[in-house]
């Protein structure tokens, strides 16, 4: 159990059943400890379980809400620092009041395998309402407006007081009132001192090169640890605090009791992440920290940064380091967001200390530099062109940048709504998340630390967007610094209320489509399935066309291998088609949930085609959802380019009877040998054209309908074939991974794979055998 620090009077939310013995209402403390350092290319995670969670609160990207556009279909009465005194405002903030009170927090438990939100199954529709911003004044709910309002905002014009990053004064003043009043606020202000006293006890993190991915973990735990420290300091005034941030930058430093790396290159600028990651915890500590520093201790903390961060940075600039890759205006992904954010996180800083002028320099490269790259990552349907995994940290240097200058001079000099699209990259997220986790396809990344879905609270408050907020608060890694100011507390609703439950992404570099059951039932059925090109994705994709996902039951029946070794020789050097990147297994067609023809990779040049329909199911304001017999969502994509030995594939997917079974169906002409492969954490028993799966205490039948003559169901390992061309590196194992295979010659066919989770109470004759239909002619109601 964490101790207290606070001096809020941070009671339990006495009016909340969370604290009490009522068994339905379990959740953590608050605090949660932090896991043994992992090493940062861990070789197997279970499928479907995040890559690494190093503290369930990692960082976030924070920011204070500029004007809320109105592009969003939410529901918003109007922003939070209204001043309305309207009789309905005043009505509708002390009903919002009464719901905290009552409820709490929504989600009554987390998922201790998956770290997923647990809902009762309830009906509340006083409190389960539709999304919105309610409009009030009242300072128990609602941030009061920034003082600060500069007529004509300017990178290098920066407040007079501070802090000027992400958590002006004014807000810091505001938060004991608002963490007393919000049951989210207080358990995340509870979480963030639970674990900044963890830290406390810990060593000044250790200098550790990891070959090519650098020291970024290094980097990224120092600034989660800067962040927890700081805020401690600036909620109970106990020097205790700043003097462990001191300890663990005079280590970063290289001043501290142990070597930190080498003298001249101390945060490796050859690997600019490590770099800018540094940059941001220190100008975090700087700005934080700034009235209870020393002279002295502002004077080395500046100097460090300037020497082994913001001088190489301006370098990237003028006239050009070789490091510098990450500014060219097509790496549209985490680097330019990452490298460009904490830049200008040091330079807000310091600026107006800075007596060497390159602050000041480096904010006229980075604002326009980010706009170029960074904020273009985002496509026209809102998904991120990396993977759905590193979304996480493109979005959290992107938001950190973005709120630093909104709160530091008053804009954000477009940032945020450059890329008309950027607003949905939170439905992206949303529809990305399962029952149990991600459709993490593709590269999972580096240990998160400092990096978490927190831009999401950000981003609802600038797009108008309450259920980014909504959902994402409900979220294991919401604790930490940042969603304690870039959540507005003013929020309302049930994010699922009104929430489809399918949608589908068409830009043609992904082609992705999202299905489900249910918003808030961790047993809800579960099917995401790719299409997409297999170039342009910053060299963090797979070769997996047709890939996907089944999440039914409360578990992961097909997942993702992820990440392949980062350091392994010439990983990401190319994404051509001879590239070594593609002999290692996890990043092989073999490796992913697809078809492969002649146990050979897809082409890199391949641009599939999709059509897709659905029912339009909502969900409602209860926790429970009650599925139409006619509900369906069905996806269908042309493969065929993905091919060398076909003159044509296609796969479709589809839900069944109510949502509760999903249809796989492929229709091939292959000249050469087809496997329809599989991979799941199931035990496996397979047995001519049928087999079942047994998961997590749970059972899944899957059986071929129509089976070609032949056709047989068979297992493997999850290890490359030994025909397959040796790569420079070991693959890595995949242990407690079982590939279900079809295995048939060359031919034309259709393969019909029906999954049949075995739910609670339903009996045989409840499933359905559908008839067979071809692709081409799917509908809404083909399959009736």
């Amino acid at each position: 159990m964490a101790a207290s620090y606070n001096a809020l009077d941070n009671n339990n939310y006495q009016t909340s059943p969370y604290g009490t013995n009522d068994p339905n209402y379990h959740e953590s403390a608050g605090y949660i400890a932090p896991l043994p350092r992992k090493k940062p290319l861990s070789k197997w995670i279970k499928i479907g379980v995040p890559v690494l969670i190093v503290v369930i609160i990692a960082a976030v990207v924070g920011g204070v809400v500029g004007s809320r556009n109105s592009n969003s279909k939410d529901a918003s009465t109007s922003s939070s620092g209204s001043s309305s005194g309207s009789a309905g405002d005043t009505a509708a903030a002390s009903s919002a009041i009464s719901a905290k009170s009552a409820v709490g927090r929504f989600a009554t438990a987390t998922d201790s395998e998956f770290m997923v939100p647990i809902y009762p199954s309830t009906t509340n529709t006083g409190v389960f309402t539709t999304p919105t911003f309610v409009s009030s004044s009242d300072a128990k709910i609602s941030w009061p407006a920034d003082p600060f309002q500069p007529s004509s905002p300017s990178p290098t014009k920066v407040r007079t007081d501070r802090p000027r990053l992400i958590a002006p004064a004014y807000k810091w003043q505001a938060l004991p009132n608002l963490i007393k009043n919000d049951p989210y606020m207080q358990s995340w202000n509870t979480t963030i001192f639970g674990n900044a006293t963890a830290y406390f006890s810990l060593p000044p993190v250790v200098y550790h090169m990891d070959g090519a991915s650098g020291i970024l973990d290094n980097a990224r735990e120092i600034k989660m640890r800067i962040k927890a420290f700081s805020y401690v300091f600036r909620m109970t005034n106990d020097t205790k605090w700043v003097d462990r941030t001191w300890t663990e930058l005079q280590n970063a430093a290289g001043n501290g009791t142990t070597s930190f790396g080498p003298d001249d290159d101390k945060w490796n600028t050859g690997h600019f992440l490590d770099t800018a990651e540094f940059s941001a915890a220190f100008g975090i500590a700087y700005d934080w920290l700034y009235d209870i520093w020393s002279d002295e201790q502002k004077s080395m903390i500046r100097s460090t940064m300037i020497k082994y961060g913001l001088q190489p940075g301006l370098a990237v600039f003028t006239p050009g380091a070789s490091y510098g890759w990450w500014s060219q205006n097509t790496i549209t992904g985490n680097w330019n967001c990452v490298c460009n954010g904490g830049l200008t996180l040091g330079s807000l800083a310091i600026l107006g200390d800075d007596t060497t002028g390159i602050a000041q320099q480096l904010l006229g490269f980075t604002i326009n530099n980010a706009k170029s790259a960074c904020v273009n990552a985002v496509s026209d349907d809102g998904t991120w062109a990396e993977t759905t995994n590193y979304w996480y940290f493109g979005t959290t240097g992107h938001a950190e940048m973005a709120s630093s200058l909104l709160t530091a001079t008053g804009s954000d000099y477009g940032l945020l709504d450059s890329n008309s699209n950027f607003g949905l990259t939170g439905q992206f997220h949303m529809y990305a998340y399962g029952p149990t986790s991600l459709f993490n396809y593709g590269d999972h990344g580096p240990n998160k630390f400092s990096t978490t879905a927190n831009s999401m609270l950000l981003y609802a408050a600038h797009f108008n967007h309450p259920t980014y907020a909504l959902h994402q608060r409900e979220q294991a890694d919401a604790a930490e610094p940042w969603s304690m100011f870039w959540y507005d507390p003013t929020v309302s609703g049930a994010f699922w209320d009104g929430k489809p439950l399918d949608n589908f992404f068409d830009n043609g570099l992904d082609q992705w489509a999202s299905m489900r059951s249910s918003w808030t039932d961790q047993h809800a059925l579960f099917l995401a399935i790719k299409a997409g090109k297999n170039q342009g994705h910053q060299t963090h994709n797979d070769l997996d066309a047709g890939d996907f996902v089944l999440d039914a039951l409360g578990t992961r029946w097909a997942g993702e291998l992820g990440s392949a070794d980062y350091l392994a020789p010439d990983y990401f050097t190319s994404d051509a088609q001879d590239a070594v990147r593609w002999q290692y297994y996890r990043k092989m067609t073999e490796g992913q949930n697809t078809i492969l023809i002649n146990k050979t990779n897809q082409n890199v040049l391949a641009a599939p085609t999709v059509q897709h329909g659905t029912s339009n199911t909502t969900q409602g304001s209860s926790t429970v959802i009650s599925i139409p017999n006619d509900s369906t969502a069905y996806w269908v994509a042309d493969l065929s380019s993905a091919y060398f030995s076909a003159t044509s594939v296609k796969r479709g997917a589809r839900l069944l009877n109510a949502r509760r079974q999903v249809l796989i169906q492929d229709e091939i002409n292959a000249s050469q040998g087809v496997q329809w492969r599989m991979h799941t954490n199931a035990t496996v028993a397979a047995s001519g054209t049928s087999a079942t799966l047994t998961l997590d205490g749970q059972t899944m039948q899957v059986s071929m309908l129509n089976p070609p003559s032949g056709a047989a169901f068979s297992t493997s390992n999850a290890v490359r074939f030994t025909s397959d061309v040796t790569p420079p590196a070991p693959d890595q194992e995949n242990p407690g991974v079982t590939v279900l295979i079809v295995d048939l010659p060359a031919g034309t066919y259709t393969l019909q794979m029906l999954f049949n989770p075995q739910w609670p109470g339903m009996s045989a004759s409840d499933f359905v055998s559908p008839p067979s239909v071809p692709l081409d002619s799917w509908s809404l109601t083909s399959h009736n």
